[in-house]
């Protein structure tokens, strides 16, 4: 019995529509962000993990989502003690822009503290766990002292410089106190941008803030109870928040961020380097600039 031509083509576009789809799929799962063929509406992850050294990573991430008209929602998962000023405030500053667009919700993981609690205001409401350590709200920068050890050694230090705050916090002698007033008014003037933040995004105020922001640190219950999260509960707690402030009905589809991937050579070379900084840099207490951080 001879085939009917128009069922035959129809079978066979079919058929390629079907593969198709499947390979759209499969790569999606091999791409490893979440992004395959969802029919729900997509709640986009973010992760800021670690030390914060370095925005650029992760503000494309936040742009990357801000520019999907598929994303009606974002989550920033924050397992992060903090780490530089200018770091955090970027990040910061791309989360506030990314709230112009979409709703954000704060998901802080085992550490959300001093920078990582910084971002976390910039979202439209934060979920803690109950065991999240928090708080940290403070500014520091340190400098080393290594004289006794460059006696012990035999080694000293001359220096040639054309204005007398040059060597500011050098490690080979000992501060002056006029020095110590300069470096203590950039302290207090960025911790004063971080506590007028948190009074403004918090809708606390600055009286109230400034009894907290001391440096110390809060279990997520404690933050709860001083108003420095909005509600507790865990990643999927945060989505669902996101996805019900966004309008959406029914479980979202949860879409993790791209990371940008580097060849195995560079990866090598740059974890190599960047394990020797650090470990040069704690040797000798080497100041890495003003720091919301919390050790």
């Amino acid at each position: 019995m001879r085939r009917h031509p128009f069922i035959l083509g129809f079978t066979i576009l079919f058929f390629i529509g079907v593969v198709f789809f499947a390979l759209i799929y499969l790569l999606g799962l091999i791409k490893g962000d979440g992004r395959s063929l969802h029919l729900r509406e997509k709640v986009g992850v973010v992760r800021i993990e670690g030390v914060l050294i370095d925005s650029a990573d992760i503000v494309e991430q936040i742009d990357e989502f801000a520019q999907d008209d598929g994303i009606r929602a974002v989550v920033l998962r924050i397992n992060s003690p903090g780490g530089g000023v200018v770091a955090s405030q970027e990040i910061y500053q791309s989360v506030r822009e990314l709230t112009k667009k979409k709703k954000v919700v704060a998901s802080m993981g085992a550490v959300a503290a001093s920078g990582g609690y910084l971002i976390a205001t910039a979202s439209d409401r934060i979920v803690a766990n109950p065991g999240t350590i928090t708080g940290s709200i403070s500014a520091v920068m340190q400098f080393a002292d290594i004289q006794e050890l460059m006696k012990k050694v035999g080694v000293r230090s001359s220096v040639v410089k054309s204005g007398k705050f040059k060597d500011m916090g050098s490690p080979v002698r000992e501060m002056t106190a006029e020095e110590k007033q300069i470096i203590q008014a950039i302290v207090d003037d960025i911790y004063d941008q971080f506590t007028q933040t948190i009074s403004e995004n918090r809708k606390v105020p600055l009286g109230s803030v400034l009894t907290l922001a001391d440096g110390r640190i809060f279990s997520g219950r404690q933050a709860l109870a001083v108003k420095l999260v909005d509600e507790l509960g865990g990643l999927q707690d945060a989505v669902s928040l996101a996805g019900r402030l966004a309008g959406m009905e029914g479980k979202p589809a949860v879409v993790y961020a791209t990371k940008k991937k580097s060849g195995l050579w560079k990866y090598l070379i740059e974890s190599t380097a960047t394990a020797l900084s650090g470990k040069i840099q704690d040797s000798i207490g080497e100041s890495k600039g003003a720091q919301y951080l919390f050790r």
